[in-house]
């Protein structure tokens, strides 16, 4: 079913549905990342007077069970807010987000601890934290306004791609034709099935744990990321909810620890988080439902193919310990404007082999350096080796001896992939 009827094909799509429409870019994956790519592409018409027919598949509309917007929140960083400002879409979602303005880095039972400041980079925050349920309403509902035409609940059946265009089926027996495929679509993506393209997987053999906290006392804007035997924990700070403070959870843990802890009764939880944390955040007092998944690394070497381009966890999927997932793939969905921006100041055929590899090259640096700087996080953080031990906490420890030397390290944390925010 096409939700938002918004152009005459769709009315006669209502009526023929052996009718097939045709769009210059079709987005397959409609939560977060998929919906900003479809609105950025939206406003980049309108910046440069252009037409381009495009359509976005999504398999569920948001609801409370919508896999793409569960209860987990996410962390957006500075550089991120600057570009969703930049698309127009922050002003949509702005106040859903809970401010950074410091964040607190330490090593569980080492002396290793440091701190980063937002004043100390004059900024009003590090970043911000929302949550993906309601952000999705918002998104879809910008979505609904747009010229964009959106078709769910579908799923991808089958791809059968031409010189010029892709066949798009999908599972309604619906048939598109597309210039240009971007797939959006997650860790499984069902585009890279489609191709049969090679996937680099590293598995943590560890499982994150995620859950909302309850706290007794503020949390004053400030996360927290506690580095433990098991792996790392974060802490991020969320609006109040009934009354409450509230934190985002996330704890690595080995897989059958993972799995007592999502079964544990809430005293026994919030005891051997208490534990695992330490008390600067204060007490915890409640825990929501909890939820868990395995933590794996995964990459494609080339996120591109014949026409088609890869976007966020469809193209990789990262451990959340520097919290760069979302982050990573917005610097994506930035490539893909760029390449189509020049397309269309170029009158350029949309999809070609150029513009693909223009992304693969634009994307290439950025990418892999995310990807090495966050398994050498991981590897680093997650070994009880004393010369590890001894050498990651001398290094927090610098950070707060020399103030200098944390600029790097908060632009990197800020989204920002200069070696320096000043």
């Amino acid at each position: 079913m096409t939700i938002k009827p918004s152009q005459l094909k769709q009315t006669q799509q209502n009526q023929d549905k052996n009718a097939i429409n045709h769009y210059d870019v079709v987005i397959i994956g409609g939560a977060m990342v998929g919906s900003v790519l479809a609105l950025g592409l939206e406003q980049l018409t309108k910046r440069h007077n252009k037409t381009l027919d495009i359509a976005i598949i999504e398999a569920f509309a948001p609801s409370s069970d919508h896999p793409g917007f569960d209860a987990r929140a996410i962390a957006l960083a500075h550089g991120s807010i600057q570009a969703l400002t930049q698309l127009d879409i922050w002003q949509h979602i702005s106040e859903l987000g809970t401010a950074i303005k410091h964040i607190h880095i330490s090593d569980r039972g080492h002396f290793g601890m440091t701190e980063l400041d937002a004043n100390s980079f004059n900024i009003a925050s590090m970043g911000e934290v929302i949550e993906l349920n309601p952000v999705g309403y918002k998104l879809f509902k910008e979505l609904q306004k747009s010229s964009i035409d959106i078709i769910c609940p579908a799923k991808l059946d089958k791809i059968e791609a031409n010189d010029e265009f892709h066949h798009v089926k999908l599972d309604s027996g619906q048939v598109l034709t597309t210039k240009l495929i971007v797939a959006a679509d997650g860790a499984q993506s069902s585009v890279r099935m489609q191709f049969n393209l090679p996937q680099e997987e590293i598995d943590f053999k560890k499982t994150a744990l995620i859950a909302n906290i309850s706290l007794q006392k503020s949390h004053k804007n400030r996360a927290w990321e506690r580095f433990t035997n098991s792996g790392p924990l974060a802490l991020l700070p969320m609006s109040p909810s009934n009354g409450q403070q509230r934190l985002s959870m996330v704890w690595a843990l080995d897989p059958d620890n993972a799995e007592l802890m999502k079964q544990a009764t809430k005293p026994v939880f919030l005891n051997s988080l208490q534990q695992a944390f330490g008390f600067r955040a204060g007490q915890f007092i409640d825990v929501g439902e909890r939820y868990s998944y395995p933590l794996k690394l995964t990459y494609m070497p080339r996120p591109i193919h014949h026409r088609c381009l890869f976007v966020g966890n469809a193209a990789q999927t990262l451990h959340p310990i520097a919290g760069q997932g979302f982050n990573l793939g917005l610097r994506d969905i930035m490539g893909v404007l760029d390449v189509i921006e020049h397309a269309l100041i170029e009158n350029l055929p949309m999809g070609n082999v150029a513009m693909t590899h223009a992304y693969l090259k634009a994307r290439e640096k950025d990418r892999m350096n995310t990807i090495n700087r966050v398994e050498f996080l991981v590897r680093g953080f997650s070994n009880d080796l004393w010369p590890l031990t001894l050498g990651r906490n001398l290094g927090l420890r610098l950070l707060s001896w020399l103030p200098p030397l944390k600029a790097p390290i908060a632009s990197k944390a800020m989204g920002f992939t200069t070696d320096t925010i000043l």
